[in-house]
């Protein structure tokens, strides 16, 4: 006899506490039991608690086969903003977070110096980093463009232009450009970059099958993996091809800033010096690993 599934009996429907704790014992957490109940209730709206009920059970049955939360909620914060988030693209992460606050800091010591104020977010995925940006710095009429190869990403960093816009009001110029890294740029863009800012796969093919299943059987590949450098260090021929770029296109002064796996450390330092940036240095994240390559170029 098949197994009664406890988050479609046992439920009184008019009692969300029961329903509450029937999700987290189907998921093993009272928290990501509480953020689907809370999302179900939220988006319902005048739908009746039954309908929004359900909601929740159907989100709870996809979380527990394995699906990662943020997809299936389908928003997720980013800093100041609520992106929508779903397979098209790498789900942001707080590290990413702290890398955006590493390029803030970035822009406002070039825009001191008088620099143009436009900044290129290189591989923008959900577009989260352009975006933070543009709300962040919108006051200073910072112009903000993205650039990634995948054209169902950049429909959902479109998506999410809208939706920032319908919550935090006029966050200035945010164009998207469709082409690898840097030659998605118009011409008439190069030499006026003062910024750039990525976060671009850096995960080795061989780490791959070691991920988390949440991860790797819902993310996309190509968002999460590289190929080896030039000179062999495991995961990281996307940065080394941002960095490559970096000389012929900023404007001076101009900087680059990268996330990365701490293992590529060394290699991201000997690869920006010699790529023509006068001053590069790898900053630790909040957990003390190296974290966010800055590069400068004057």
């Amino acid at each position: 006899m098949r197994a009664p599934d406890p988050l479609a009996v046992g439920v009184p429907r008019d009692d969300r506490r029961a329903l509450e704790r029937s999700l987290a014992a189907s998921l093993g957490s009272a928290r990501e039991a509480r953020w689907i109940l809370d999302d179900a209730f939220e988006s319902a709206g005048r739908v009746a608690e039954r309908e929004a009920a359900a909601s929740a059970r159907r989100l709870a049955r996809r979380r527990a086969a394995g699906e990662p939360l943020q997809y299936v909620l389908g928003h997720w914060p980013f800093r100041d903003l609520d992106l929508l988030v779903d397979e098209r693209a790498f789900i942001p992460r707080p590290e990413t977070e702290w890398v955006t606050d590493v390029a803030l800091a970035e822009l406002d010591r070039l825009l001191a110096l008088g620099a143009p104020p436009t900044v290129v977010d290189l591989g923008t995925g959900t577009g989260a980093i352009a975006l933070a940006i543009a709300v962040e710095r919108g006051a200073r009429n910072v112009e903000v463009i993205a650039t990634d190869r995948d054209p169902a990403a950049l429909e959902l960093a479109a998506a999410n232009r809208e939706r920032v816009a319908g919550r935090h009001g006029d966050i200035g110029v945010v164009q998207f450009r469709i082409g690898s890294w840097w030659e998605a740029l118009a011409a008439g863009e190069i030499g006026r970059i003062s910024l750039a800012v990525s976060n671009p796969p850096y995960v080795d093919q061989g780490e791959w099958a070691g991920l988390d299943p949440v991860v790797r059987d819902h993310e996309p590949h190509d968002a999460l993996v590289s190929p080896p450098g030039s000179d062999g260090t495991p995961g990281f021929g996307a940065i080394e091809a941002v960095l490559s770029g970096a000389v012929g296109r900023l404007a001076r002064p101009g900087a680059l800033v990268i996330e990365l796996a701490p293992a590529q450390a060394e290699a991201a330092l000997s690869t920006a010096l010699g790529s023509g940036s006068i001053e590069a240095t790898v900053l630790d994240d909040l957990t003390g690993r190296p974290r966010a390559l800055v590069a400068r170029f004057e």
